[in-house]
């Protein structure tokens, strides 16, 4: 069974160890119907090494998702690229860790929070729905002095 992300310590040497290679988009576990779909596999090159009581592990993270626009809702893709990724995790007494949860973790966490099509790192674009849906704020005019009792007096009056 393919398991680049499980780590025995036991075998693992002292100047650490280099692993790359890629991973299919179902690694990422994320559902058809999620609005964040990936699109290509991951690709990682990480040196994993001991640290005292801690696990580092430095390299770089790449994978293409399928994202849709917080605006037009049309779907767009988006490249994380993680070059300088980096990672500590705390050694527990098994002597085996599993970085799966972790990578999976800190490449979802790269995406942009607001996916917005023009911000689109692989085809770049303008959103189809630009300027549609700008901000009107309608504020209340300020009420005039002379104008009598006001709402707030009229809210006190109630009590």
């Amino acid at each position: 069974m393919h398991r680049p992300f499980h780590i025995d310590l036991r075998s693992l040497p002292d100047e650490g160890k280099d692993i790359s290679g890629q991973e299919t988009p179902s690694f990422f576990g994320l559902d058809e119907t999620d609005s964040i779909r990936p699109v290509s596999p991951l690709k990682y090159d990480l040196h994993i090494q001991r640290d005292g009581g801690d696990l580092i592990v430095t390299g770089r993270l790449e994978a293409v998702f399928s994202l849709e626009c917080g605006r037009c809702l049309e779907r767009y893709e988006h490249r994380v690229e993680l070059s300088r990724y980096s990672s500590e995790l705390e050694i527990a007494k098994d002597p085996t860790i599993n970085l799966t949860d972790t990578i999976r973790e800190d490449t979802l966490v790269a995406l942009p929070s607001y996916p917005r099509c023009e911000d689109g790192n692989v085809r770049p674009r303008q959103c189809p729905a630009e300027g549609r849906f700008e901000n009107g704020l309608e504020t209340a005019a300020e009420e005039p002095q002379s104008a009598g009792t006001g709402v707030w007096e009229a809210l006190n009056k109630l009590n």
